[in-house]
């Protein structure tokens, strides 16, 4: 079925950035094209250009008219913890009120403090909150998310979270793609007297089995100090090789522990958060085709300084923001905002902004054909109405989304 769009006020192709791979993108890379229409059939985009000049040899089985609304790539939130239980809003309170890390923990909360609520919560109540929140970043224009699991650190709960995941991707198949990520490696649960002892007794036999069943579609580990050690993530990653399964690494947030440049050198399809990453370890994500996936929202939410993007782009890495929504460390779940309110901290230009959303991002998900908007791509679109895009960056927190 071929479908026509016309009369969109301005496209954001990013046609120009595409041929770039994404990196050392300028504002011209944009390649907005204004008052234009476009074909497309349930796999690729077959035209673009003006109302009047439609090819004869394209039937046409439906119109949409978007006279009044822009058109970008899909957003893609490529980094999200989207499925877990509880509710963990009096540590932001703490946190306003001077509480460090561990005070925090100490009153009951932190990250085992969303083990043992998602523990507690039954299948289909996260299945719910999860339908509830995945159309609440569709209601953005979010068109493609990635939810990790990771929040519940047994047997038990870890393979609830992950089937869990798998039936948000399979009910919302028609109009959201999800990326189900596997992160068992997110904490070490204080019933292990070692990271090692807890990854060769839960998170290796569940990768195994995950893998074997065809529900999981990355793994991911935190790396960091008291979390997951480089021999921790080599040793994942080799049974990741072994399994088949791509991974990502959580990589210097808190300390450079030479994260990303392990990332990087090790084929790693992102290294996300990033914060403390060193210049070695920025060169090596530049050589590479390893995404650099930026979490501002975090370093907002928990008062930390913003990583440094400007000397990323510079380098010529490949660059993406992410969400991080979680119940610790970024509620926040609106990426379009946190991306609109980072940029000019980051020093994004215009282009770099919507490259890290879209084409980037994508590519933080392996995600082939989707991220411009060009003949023969995917028909992957957000649309928001509104006379341009500059307004949707502009005004921030405003949801312009169609």
């Amino acid at each position: 079925m071929n479908t026509l769009i016309k009369n969109i006020n301005e496209v954001l192709t990013l046609e120009a950035a595409r041929k770039k791979d994404g990196r050392n993108i300028q504002p011209e890379d944009s390649s907005i094209k204004k008052y234009v229409s476009l074909i497309h059939n349930d796999k690729k985009i077959l035209w673009i250009g003006r109302l009047s000049e439609i090819p004869a040899e394209y039937s046409i089985d439906k119109e949409i008219d978007l006279e009044g609304h822009v058109m970008t790539p899909e957003i893609v939130d490529s980094h999200t913890h989207l499925v877990f239980g509880g509710d963990r809003s009096f540590e932001y309170t703490l946190r306003l009120n001077g509480a460090d890390y561990q005070e925090i923990a100490n009153a009951g909360g932190g990250i085992l403090s969303s083990m043992e609520k998602t523990k507690a919560a039954s299948e289909s109540e996260l299945f719910d909150k999860g339908v509830e929140r995945v159309l609440r970043l569709k209601s953005y224009g979010v068109g493609t998310i990635e939810i990790k699991s990771g929040y519940g650190l047994t047997l038990e709960s870890e393979r609830k979270l992950t089937h869990v995941i798998s039936r948000l991707k399979d009910h919302f198949k028609d109009s959201i793609q999800i990326k189900n990520t596997f992160m068992a490696a997110h904490a070490v649960p204080k019933s292990f007297d070692s990271s090692k002892r807890y990854l060769e007794e839960i998170v290796f036999p569940l990768f195994k089995e995950f893998a074997k069943e065809g529900v999981i579609d990355f793994v991911d580990v935190f790396h960091e100090e008291g979390y997951f050690s480089l021999e921790d993530c080599e040793n994942l990653i080799n049974l990741a090789r072994e399994l088949k399964i791509p991974f990502k690494m959580h990589a210097d947030e808190f300390n450079d522990n030479g994260g990303a440049k392990f990332a990087a050198t090790n084929g790693a399809i992102s290294a996300d958060h990033l914060l403390a990453a060193s210049n070695d370890g920025i060169n090596a994500l530049a050589k590479s085709d390893t995404v650099a996936t930026l979490l501002p929202g975090t370093a907002f939410f928990l008062g930390k300084p913003l990583p440094n993007a400007r000397k990323m782009l510079d380098a010529g890495c490949k660059v993406a923001l992410a969400s991080d929504y979680n119940p610790g460390s970024c509620h926040c779940d609106n990426l379009l905002l946190i991306a609109s309110i980072a940029a000019k901290n980051l020093g994004l230009n215009f282009t770099e902004l919507w490259s890290s959303i879209t084409l980037n991002a994508a590519a933080a998900l392996m995600l082939e054909n989707q991220g411009s908007i060009e003949v023969g791509m995917k028909p992957r679109f957000s649309i928001f109405e509104c006379e341009s895009l500059d307004q949707i960056t502009y005004s921030w927190g405003r949801n312009f989304s169609k």
